[in-house]
């Protein structure tokens, strides 16, 4: 209740907002439109000019950003959450791909990847995100977010997870419903899930192509592409069909950079391409729910009080602050582990409530839906058999979600009539910077609830890259004993923080 009236607060001051800007709406010159495309997985080394000349091709006619961060935890659906937010999991509450939500199960851990399972939060908890998301902001002022994916479902549903008149084109549904019917004429039906996913992923296009720009005239419209995530994920990093994946992607890039010049609409659009997180190579051996397992204990229902959703760990019940001792110092002597934070000290400070972590704050994801411990796998910069640094301790061939500069470093690059040309821009940026950027292009008012910035220094008339400060921090912790010792390495430039890594020395 409390997270509900905090976002009917900000819807308040959105729509009052908007009424002044629509009040001016008829000086408005032509009209702008911005896409998004995000390529899922896409680390930065994989942008090169043999391997994806499309893309090197529109950074060099406008702006790259060398210094990109994904928000923490480094997975699909919380940077999905943060892209549309403009805010940090601390303020969205969607805090991982899998995630625990008593209100809907007291064991079951949910799926952020299936739609289904995000409904059910909207069902229990009234909203899904507990932030405004760009979909509901945009249909105050009178415009329209529509959102295309070829990916999971809930990948898709969460960048437009609120707004009454839902834009969807997902590969497996389509909203409105009376949409889909229109969607299944035009484009025919879905081709089977592949990998790479070079079929869908030109579906995908197919569907901007022809609903986002003349059907439904959106003006935002974000295409999410789910290469070379999945392909990398099953195939590994540098792998031949992780290559083509890439190439696949460049080329859907390539498609829609011609569809929009072909209808004159090319120097009216800003092209915004993004990804989600980073990739690395697995190594195997951090099993969090097995490392946990000791410490469970038996509710009157047969059930463990204690429940693993991804990296968080949830104690169901009141907080025994020494049993959650227990489980740090245990985690803390196991080299698979990597960073761990817990919640923040009554004090303040960047160290958490457990001596020898990090307080959720310095990671943004201190929420009332947050467990009570996030560990990160560790990490290190060994290159694997195709070259490509950064080595996770997770299971599985290769992914994502640790605290690693090789997960939480990615790749932004834009172009436009709005942004910088021929520009490399080493100011630290994130995801989060996205949605206050794209309200700043069509001239609405930022919420409070966005956290993120304006990347004003890649506006035209905006300040030099240059000429922006960067400031580099270290945090360290330690546990009792000095054979944990954890470090936070943070940049902040314009007043705000970006974790870029941390590290662990153990003894």
């Amino acid at each position: 209740m409390h997270c509900r009236r905090h976002v009917g607060r900000w819807l308040a001051i959105i729509i009052a907002s908007l009424a002044l800007v629509a009040a001016r709406a008829s000086q408005d010159g032509p009209a702008r439109r911005i896409l998004i495309l995000v390529i899922d997985g896409l680390r930065p080394d994989y942008v090169t000019r043999e391997a994806m000349p499309r893309l090197v091709r529109l950074g060099e006619r406008g702006i790259v950003f060398t210094a990109h961060h994904s928000v923490v935890p480094t997975v699909t659906r919380v940077n999905g959450s943060s892209l549309v937010t403009g805010a940090y999991p601390e303020t969205h509450g969607l805090l991982g791909n899998a995630i625990y939500i008593p209100s809907v199960s007291g064991t079951r851990v949910l799926d952020t990847g299936a739609r289904e399972d995000l409904q059910e939060v909207e069902r229990a908890e009234g909203r899904l995100l507990t932030a405004p998301s760009l979909g509901e902001i945009l249909e105050q002022a009178g415009k329209k977010l529509l959102a295309i994916g070829s990916g999971t479902t809930g990948s898709a549903y969460v960048l437009d997870q609120a707004a009454a008149n839902r834009a969807i084109i997902h590969s497996d549904y389509v909203l409105p419903a009376d949409l889909s019917a229109r969607v299944l004429q035009r484009l025919g039906p879905v081709p089977p899930r592949g990998t790479p996913n070079t079929a869908q992923h030109r579906r995908a296009v197919d569907a901007f192509l022809a609903f986002g720009i003349d059907d439904l005239r959106a003006d935002v419209t974000i295409v999410w592409l789910n290469d070379p995530d999945a392909t990398a994920h099953a195939k590994g990093i540098g792998s031949a069909p992780a290559r083509e994946s890439i190439a696949a992607v460049d080329s859907e890039l390539g498609r829609i950079e011609d569809g929009l010049k072909a209808k004159g609409l090319l120097d009216r659009t800003d092209v915004i391409v993004a990804t989600d997180h980073g990739f690395s190579t697995h190594t195997g051996g951090f099993r969090l729910e097995a490392l946990v397992e000791p410490f469970a204990e038996r509710m009157l229902d047969g059930s463990r009080d204690i429940v693993v959703a991804e990296g968080a760990v949830h104690i169901r019940g009141p907080v025994d602050p020494a049993r959650t001792a227990r489980i740090v110092a245990a985690l803390q002597g196991k080299p698979e582990v990597g960073a761990i934070f817990t919640r923040p000290r009554p004090d303040g400070g960047m160290e958490g409530v457990v001596p020898g972590t990090l307080s959720f704050e310095i990671a943004r994801w201190n929420h009332p839906r947050s467990g009570e411990i996030l560990v990160s796998a560790n990490w290190t910069a060994q290159a694997n058999a195709a070259g490509y640094a950064g080595m996770t301790t997770q299971t599985g061939v290769a992914g994502h979600g640790a605290t690693s500069p090789y997960d939480i470093h990615n790749t932004l690059i834009a172009a436009g009539p709005d942004f910088r040309e021929h520009t490399v821009s080493a100011v630290p940026t994130g995801n989060v910077d996205i949605a206050p950027t794209v309200l700043r292009l069509l001239g609405l008012p930022i919420p409070p609830s966005m956290t993120g910035r304006v990347i004003a220094e890649a506006l035209r008339g905006g300040p030099a890259p240059t000429s922006v400060g960067v400031a580099k921090a270290t945090e360290l912790v330690r546990n009792g004993d000095g054979s944990y010792v954890l470090t936070a390495h943070v940049s902040v430039a314009a007043g705000h923080r970006y974790l870029d890594f941390t590290e662990v020395a153990r003894r």
